[in-house]
């Protein structure tokens, strides 16, 4: 049971922890992408000033970099939107008709993504929440206003009409960004159509990120810049780095209490298998022998723990990961349901690990075996 119950948490604890990870990972590369190429003076900022020529070697395609999956523009303008009752403040995401939707396909809750094509689409996606704030719904219209250099002058205006509504759990950025058309960025800005805000690039191998942006940075013109989501959101990141410790802080912990437990248990066996001890030793039985009789039977009740142990947790998260039965706060976690990321390399270094470390600890009171006397266990009673 000792066995069973710290293969649960363990698998527990390293699914929903790396699942967590990956999830907030993927809801920041979804808004940002995973490297921005930007000038200098929007370095780290939500909102892009100096336009960059969409002309560049690297795009759409980056052949200098492996790592590098697909390479898509963007821009961003701040602005106000104004309903008959409520307002608020939101940062308008231009893309263009390469942008990948795949990210918000998952968490539109009504109407569709926006269409955008060679004419100027007033057509925006917008978040549930700020939808609700201003109580708008699919199909609804709204004004935005883009505050001018000078603020002398009247801000410029644009109509929009809500396409659909997304709710990614990541409030951060679903109560600040809509997504829409660039041209109205473009326009705005006095833009020419070859100019944009930026570039968003996405890695195959998310572990090779740090790598990957240097590789990017030497790869570009010196007049732009390249940084990773990692180094726009340290905070995040580091909060995120703080899950490795406590899982293996769990895990080494459950493995203790586990081969405590076993330890306690081979004692029990052979106290109570005194008599056989000194018989067999009597018989001329050689005490590695011996210990091996209670090592072979520690393993099969360690075994036997452990495939309770993965039928019930692996079950468990199954449930989890279909159901959502667990729920999370997401102005703290960033989700809404305890996601669950469970590989086979994981799964299998737990059991080894379990396994190879209980029966490790069960070799030094093994040792007792040895000190029993042939003649003074056979009149153990």
């Amino acid at each position: 049971m000792a066995i069973a119950i710290g293969i649960i948490v363990m698998l527990f604890s390293v699914a929903t922890g790396v699942g967590l990870q990956k999830k907030i990972k993927e809801k920041i590369s979804g808004f940002n992408g995973d490297i921005q190429i930007s000038t200098y003076d929007t370095n780290n900022s939500k909102i892009t000033v100096s336009p960059v020529d969409i002309n560049q070697e690297f795009y759409p395609d980056f052949p200098a970099v492996p790592n590098v999956k697909k390479v898509q523009v963007y821009a961003t303008k701040a602005g106000i939107i104004r309903t008959p009752d409520e307002f608020e403040g939101v940062i308008l995401k231009g893309v263009d008709t390469a942008y990948d939707w795949s990210f918000f396909n998952e968490y539109i809750v009504s109407g569709n993504k926006p269409v955008i094509g060679d004419k100027v689409s007033n057509e925006v996606l917008i978040s549930a929440k700020t939808a609700g704030r201003l109580r708008l719904k699919t199909g609804d219209s709204f004004h935005m206003f883009f505050v001018k250099d000078d603020p002398n002058k009247a801000p410029n205006s644009r109509k929009f009409t809500v396409s659909g509504v997304f709710n990614s759990g990541f409030e951060e950025f679903d109560e600040t960004f809509i997504i829409g058309d660039i041209k109205h960025i473009q326009r705005i800005n006095k833009w020419e159509a070859d100019q944009v805000g930026g570039f968003e690039i996405f890695v195959h191998d998310f572990d090779k990120l740090k790598e990957t942006g240097f590789e990017i940075y030497n790869s570009i013109d010196p007049s732009l810049n390249a940084f990773t989501t990692a180094e726009k959101f340290p905070a995040i990141f580091e909060w995120l780095s703080l899950f490795d410790t406590n899982i293996i802080v769990i895990i080494a912990i459950m493995i203790l209490i586990a081969g405590i437990n076993m330890i306690t248990a081979l004692l029990v066996l052979i106290l109570e298998r005194t008599q056989m001890i000194g018989v067999l030793k009597a018989l001329g039985n050689h005490n590695w022998s011996i210990r091996k009789i209670f090592l072979y039977n520690a393993a099969f009740l360690i075994g036997k723990g452990m495939l309770w142990g993965n039928a019930i947790g692996v079950g468990l998260l199954l449930i989890q990961k279909y159901f959502g039965l667990i729920t999370l706060d997401p102005e703290t976690y960033y989700v809404n349901q305890a996601p669950v990321h469970l590989s086979a390399y994981s799964l299998l270094w737990i059991n080894l690990g379990t396994l190879i470390l209980c029966l490790l600890m069960l070799i030094i009171p093994s040792f007792i075996v040895s000190k029993i006397s042939p003649v003074k266990a056979i009149k153990f009673d």
